[in-house]
């Protein structure tokens, strides 16, 4: 829509996503909303901060998988640096652990990417009023699957594994003993019920706890 047919004050909305033709299309469709206008993109989860701080928007809208810094990670980053802005959690992957993580972040909503563009719409709306917007399907897969039951450490060190480190790299890469290592990917392995650290990793990426 025109700019002079637009309300003089739209909601100013941030938009993180790292493939490009998502990114293009979302910005183009939330553009045509009367109401909203998109005053940053970005690809990266590391250019989210910086982004809000120049451009003050109401709302963010998050992918959680992107390069540099996680949505959630920069949900949580928002949250204390830019508190006026309101976060909306859309991503492709439906995890119960993200929602949980989402919600520990800050995050006024979680949507997957399926939806109508009139749907995520109506939801940025609804979170500017102080509402809380969540899929429905996603609250009740994540109320069904419970806490994420490995502690802090667990998953930091679940994570320095991801790519084939060995128990000696990620002991140096998180400045801890080989034998605390070892116990807290036991640990892990337990608690998922996994035979070995790269199925436990496979395993919390599936629930959305990594």
């Amino acid at each position: 829509m025109p700019r002079k047919h637009r309300p003089s004050k739209s909601i100013r909305v941030l938009l993180a996503e790292d493939q490009g033709m998502m990114r293009g299309a979302l910005a183009l469709l939330l553009g045509m909303e009367p109401d909203m206008q998109v005053v940053a993109k970005v690809a990266r989860g590391d250019a989210i901060v910086d982004a809000a701080l120049t451009y003050r928007p109401d709302v963010a809208l998050l992918d959680i998988e992107l390069p540099g810094m996680s949505g959630l990670e920069a949900a949580a980053e928002l949250r204390d640096q830019v508190p006026d802005c309101r976060v909306l959690i859309l991503t492709t992957f439906g995890r119960p652990g993200y929602l949980r993580r989402a919600m520990e972040a800050g995050a006024a909503g979680f949507l997957v990417k399926d939806g109508p563009v009139e749907e995520l719409a109506a939801c940025i709306r609804r979170v500017l009023t102080g509402e809380t917007v969540i899929d429905p399907a996603l609250a009740a897969a994540a109320l069904s699957a419970g806490p994420n039951p490995l502690t802090a450490r667990e998953c930091e060190v679940l994570k320095a594994s991801t790519d084939g480190a060995t128990v000696a790299d990620i002991a140096d890469r998180l400045h801890l003993s080989e034998s605390t290592v070892r116990n807290y990917l036991s640990a892990a392995i337990g608690k998922t019920g996994t035979r070995n650290r790269m199925e436990a990793v496979r395993a919390a990426r599936q629930q959305g706890w990594l």
